[in-house]
């Protein structure tokens, strides 16, 4: 594991490959660590070189006092990937993380190559909404709100088998200011505008079973881009890279492939 400190804010990000392997970065989602995509790396080829971060407020990151803004979250994925010597990556953001990807693209396009936006959109939700979710989670605290972000994440299927546990227990351990710092930085997000400008290779991933960016929202999002390609999940909800990561891993080799990344 290493770590940049940005503004202030030391940012833990691990670097997995060969020095001239194909870079490939990976941003997660807000309640989330980096391991959501340890799976998803175990199924791809070797030769890779990617890098993963926890955004600030998450994971080994620190957690300053919130609230964030985007800005600041893709300044920060900015100066990992300086950090790590990446430029011309596959940038695959998951959520919140596909936000940041969004906004990184647009201010610098030497950084990604192309997009992987999963499980996100332009714009997620409302000011209300996530005032509303900030302020249950400042007065009780994250496990007040655990079961009903996990019946958005994940599928029927998955949700309550003891599967879930560590994921549970992942969420709960963000710390507080971290998770509502992240919170805000969402609700003050629109977009659409930025998005429609770009013109890099991208796909979108939704899952059937999200309750949190529901397909319809995904897909209007990657519309927004010319020439992108769009594939929704089966049976999984707003985390298809722990749900079915084998799955997940063949739809990004074969994006890496048909954009000619690999």
């Amino acid at each position: 594991m290493t770590q940049v400190i940005r503004d202030g804010v030391t940012l833990h990000y691990r670097v997995d490959g060969p020095d001239d392997g194909t870079p490939v970065v990976f941003a997660n989602a807000l309640g989330t660590t980096m391991a959501i995509w340890d799976q998803v790396i175990a199924h791809l080829t070797p030769g890779l070189r990617i890098l993963r971060y926890d955004m600030r407020g998450h994971g080994q990151s620190d957690a300053p006092d919130g609230p964030y803004t985007m800005g600041q979250l893709i300044s920060d994925a900015e100066a990992v990937c300086t950090a790590a010597n990446i430029r011309d990556a596959l940038f695959v953001g998951l959520s919140v993380g596909g936000m940041v990807a969004q906004g990184l693209a647009v201010k610098r396009p030497d950084l990604i190559r192309a997009l992987v936006l999963s499980n996100t959109a332009a714009k997620i939700g409302n000011p209300k909404l996530w005032q509303d979710r900030i302020d249950i989670v400042t007065a009780k605290g994250l496990p007040a709100l655990s079961d009903t972000v996990l019946q958005r994440w994940f599928g029927r299927s998955f949700y309550g088998t003891p599967a879930m546990a560590p994921w549970r227990a992942m969420l709960v351990s963000t710390p507080v200011q971290g998770y509502t710092g992240t919170c805000a930085a969402i609700a003050g997000t629109d977009f659409y505008t930025p998005t429609a400008g770009l013109r890099i290779p991208t796909l979108g991933i939704a899952g059937s079973e999200d309750g949190s960016t529901p397909t319809d929202l995904v897909r209007e999002t990657i519309d927004l881009i010319p020439g992108s390609q769009f594939i929704l999940m089966r049976r999984v909800g707003h985390l298809p890279c722990v749900e079915d990561p084998a799955t997940y891993a063949a739809h990004l080799a074969d994006f890496m492939k048909a954009v000619g990344h690999v």
